[in-house]
């Protein structure tokens, strides 16, 4: 044990280009995990949350567009406000805050009070991200960016895989609050380890004379960042519009019983976890190619929930061709995004990514909650598979752009 302990806190020391940071990225790879399930866990919850509160499920869906949204609003102008704060403080004060709004969550009288815990976690998760999103290429070279970023997505990967099922377990069995109030003691516990273990990270940038000149919105690299992004909003929203509302989703159209929510869940984050090792061996080396394959592969999987929901066989099946596709597709796509990023804007780089995944989130959950309201659960895979011809043929598009102007930029000389 005191071997392990030794080993920790060595890893707490600044970074080398020669040592790889294992314990430091499985720390902020923790921190991700608690984050990304704080803010999911009402997807598994619906039904649960919608009975207590005496509301309809699209308004407790609607909880998951309201953290994406003051996410959306927070984000940029907070990455801005606290650009010259030390990145591991920044980590630890935003895991706390989150924390807070878990805890109020559980103990919120009615859904007004739930709203305002939303908005209290939307605005420190939003900074978070930020911060967290461009932690990696700090403390690695650039040809480890994508190993490490496959590590630290890990724990979105495991928020799916046990935090969102565990969570949604113990809702149905001990009620939809303790699960909150869980969750957020656990966040604390992540932010005394993050304090511990996490190394710090100088993520100032050193600039020539000519490019201090340049302002950042005409920095060369700026267009591929944006083209991302767009791929990004297009992408998760189709996404978000039907798995926010997965669980009612199993329950009423494909007839699963409700106790096997979480089990079903548990199998869709199983299956992301090996996506996304599959993508941290591709990330760095195939990250346009790989994208589009998992997104023609997660095409396939929705398809087969739209068309064939009355057979548990192929809707199981599906499910979990669906989590080993999409479980690559966010590291890939900050992979792709880190590589694609100058070092000069490799922070509003991570703040645009975020903003760009909340607002899918958040317009996938708004969008997703008017349909089911109007047309009915049914609607939903077909809605998504939509946005997943649209995010492909997105992702072609501008990828020859891209490569046009840097051919253009950089001529090949005969």
């Amino acid at each position: 044990m005191k071997w392990i302990c030794r080993l920790a806190a060595r890893a707490t020391k600044t970074t080398t280009a020669s040592a790889f940071p294992l314990v430091g990225l499985l720390v902020l790879a923790g921190a991700i995990f608690v984050s990304v399930t704080s803010e999911f866990l009402p997807t598994g919850l619906l039904p649960d949350m919608a009975r207590e509160l005496k509301v309809s499920e699209s308004r407790i869906g609607l909880l998951i567009t309201i953290f994406a949204a003051t996410v959306v609003v927070s984000t940029t102008p907070l990455a801005a406000l606290t650009r010259r704060f030390s990145r591991k403080s920044l980590v630890v004060v935003v895991l706390l805050v989150i924390a807070t709004g878990a805890v109020l969550a559980a103990v919120a009288p009615n859904y007004a009070v739930l709203v305002v815990a939303r908005v209290i976690g939307g605005l420190a998760h939003g900074l978070f991200w930020a911060v967290v999103g461009a932690y990696s290429a700090h403390l690695v070279p650039k040809h480890q960016i994508g190993r490490a970023v496959a590590i630290t997505s890990g724990g979105a990967t495991a928020a799916f895989v046990l935090g969102v099922p565990l969570g949604t377990a113990l809702g149905h069995a001990l009620g939809w609050r303790l699960a909150f109030a869980v969750i957020g003691g656990i966040i604390i516990v992540l932010a005394g380890l993050v304090m511990r273990y996490l190394p710090a990270v100088d993520h100032r940038v050193t600039l020539s004379t000519g490019e201090i000149a340049v302002p950042l919105g005409r920095d060369r690299s700026l267009p591929g960042v944006v083209v991302i992004c767009l791929v990004i909003v297009v992408i998760m929203t189709g996404q978000n519009v039907y798995y926010t509302y997965i669980a009612p989703w199993l329950i009423h159209t494909a007839s699963f019983d409700e106790s096997a929510i979480a089990l079903l869940l548990f199998l869709y984050g199983g299956a992301g976890a090996v996506g996304l090792a599959l993508a941290g061996i591709v990330a760095d080396r195939f990250s346009r190619r790989g994208f589009v394959v998992a997104t023609g592969i997660v095409l396939v999987a929705v398809l087969a929930l739209a068309t064939m929901s009355g057979s548990p066989a192929v809707v199981i099946a599906a499910i979990v061709l669906w989590g080993i596709a999409f479980g690559g597709l966010p590291a890939m796509l900050q992979t792709r995004m880190l590589h694609t990023a100058s070092a000069r804007i490799r922070d509003l780089a991570a703040a645009l990514f975020t903003t760009s995944f909340n607002l899918a989130i958040g317009g996938g959950a708004l969008v997703g909650g008017i349909l089911l309201d109007r047309f009915g659960l049914a609607s939903l895979p077909f809605i998504d598979l939509a946005f997943l011809v649209a995010g492909i043929v997105l992702s072609l598009v501008t990828d020859a752009w891209l490569t046009a102007r840097a051919n253009r930029a950089h001529p090949r000389r005969a």
